[in-house]
């Protein structure tokens, strides 16, 4: 056999063990996130809330208690998180919230949200309107 062919087939092998080694990790990945999902229901309330702001800004700047911003990887302090400015009872608090219920929150009005310690993790009613997302302008390519 040539070397070329010894060349390629040790590429496919690695290659193999690579996608191999990719798939376990995968799975182990899905059921840790399936665990800490089921976590994070048990313990979600509904609260009553008046959103003030929200804007997407980096860990740091968010204003989040400091063992927020210590039990979070650092590869992920840099990276800007959606957080939302809200008054819920005679508190003014930062929240977190995912990216598909940021896009929905309206700005100052009362939401009745589903929180799960300082994480919006849904929305179930806004008062005095509808829950939908606005729509974003097209770009110039797009039209």
């Amino acid at each position: 056999m040539s070397t070329l062919t010894i060349v390629l087939i040790v590429i496919l092998v690695v290659l193999i063990g690579v996608c191999i080694g990719l798939y376990i990790f995968g799975k182990k990945a899905e059921k840790k996130q399936a665990a800490q999902r089921e976590q994070m229901e048990a313990v979600a309330q509904t609260l009553s809330m008046l959103i003030i702001d929200k804007k997407k800004m980096k860990l740091k700047e968010a204003g989040l208690p400091a063992a927020v911003v210590e039990n979070t990887p650092k590869y992920l302090r840099r990276t800007k998180i959606p957080v939302v400015k809200a008054k819920v009872g005679p508190k003014i608090m930062t929240l977190m919230c995912e990216n598909k219920v940021f896009e929905v929150i309206p700005v100052k009005k009362e939401i009745k949200a589903v929180v799960s310690g300082l994480y919006i993790t849904g929305i179930k009613s806004v008062r005095g309107g509808s829950i939908e997302a606005p729509q974003k302008k097209k770009g110039f390519f797009r039209r």
